[in-house]
């Protein structure tokens, strides 16, 4: 964790979204190879093992207790399955015209729900008809195969470099909100806006900002201390999907959608929407509190 901790400190550096195409790209390779590899392993396991294991009724636990709270822990980490819309804006915003950026955007996200959808199902339906209530919370790096060893290591190492994407793919909104932020709350301090020229030998010229490399190294730090005191996959991405779910893909997109519509107060759409908000609320927090309880279970056992 700490040398991808350091590995995130020197990929923060990239100044925005325009400059890292060339890693959300390596990130997206790295996914479907994984995916492919887990759904390939899935199958074949599946196949060898002459029976689908598993049941309707999922995991058994000990208490009806119990199962509820692992129910919400599993929507919670559904809710953190789609996690884009918090980099739609951004991504969109650097798209050029024609086509408009929206219409592009529109379809884009389209294929990538769908595809998205495809590996989820296939890959999780078939490592639980493999594993059945043994299947780990992620089959390749929580051991669900073990062989061969030489594609395991493989698709673990796909994905760590997905991640390591994906982790700058994610923290950009928040650098760029942060320069920004004190950049308007500052003009006139140069600590904030002045850029500094860093020549490294057989590398090019590299312009740092003072702000950026406090402001990104401390966040940096406290995610990978976080990690670090929390090393809980499904718990700690249940507790990030019920937390982000609800209002970053919900209700500000209803919100907006009001505004930019001009839907009138109470009419039908209005009342639809406000209702569908409010259902996404309850589970979202329902998904919070089984998430926090997995968390906090896990810490204490």
């Amino acid at each position: 964790m700490l040398m991808f901790g350091g590995m995130q400190l020197l990929l923060s550096f990239i100044p925005g979204f325009h400059d890292m195409a060339w890693l959300s790209v390596v990130a997206a390779i790295m996914s479907f190879s994984y995916a492919f590899i887990g759904l390939g392993l899935g199958l074949a396991n599946t196949i060898s093992n002459g029976v689908i294991k598993g049941s309707i009724t999922g995991v058994p636990m000990k208490t009806p207790v119990a199962k509820v709270w692992r129910v919400s822990q599993a929507i919670g980490d559904i809710a953190f399955a789609y996690p884009y819309s918090l980099i739609l804006l951004e991504i969109q915003d650097t798209l050029k015209s024609p086509p408009a950026e929206n219409k592009t955007m529109k379809k884009a996200s389209i294929i990538s729900i769908m595809v998205t959808t495809f590996f989820y199902l296939c890959c999780g339906c078939f490592g639980y008809a493999a594993f059945g209530s043994d299947a780990p919370g992620n089959l390749l790096t929580g051991f669900g195969f073990y062989e061969p060893y030489w594609l395991i290591d493989f698709a673990n190492a796909c994905i760590i470099l997905h991640l390591l994407g994906g982790y700058q793919v994610y923290s950009q909104p928040i650098y760029q909100f942060a320069d920004r932020y004190f950049a308007e709350r500052y003009p006139g301090s140069g600590f904030v806006n002045d850029f500094h020229t860093v020549k490294v030998p057989l590398l090019p010229a590299y312009r740092v900002n003072l702000l950026r490399v406090c402001f990104r190294t401390l966040y940096v730090a406290s995610t990978t201390a976080v990690a670090l005191f929390f090393p809980y996959f499904n718990e700690v991405l249940a507790l990030l999907g019920a937390l982000n779910f609800w209002p970053l893909a919900i209700y500000f997109p209803v919100e907006m959608y009001f505004i930019q519509r001009k839907v009138p107060r109470w009419s039908t759409r209005w009342v639809v929407l406000q209702g569908f908000s409010a259902v996404c609320l309850l589970v979202s927090a329902f998904a919070l509190v089984g998430s926090v309880q997995g968390v906090i279970s896990q810490k204490i056992g």
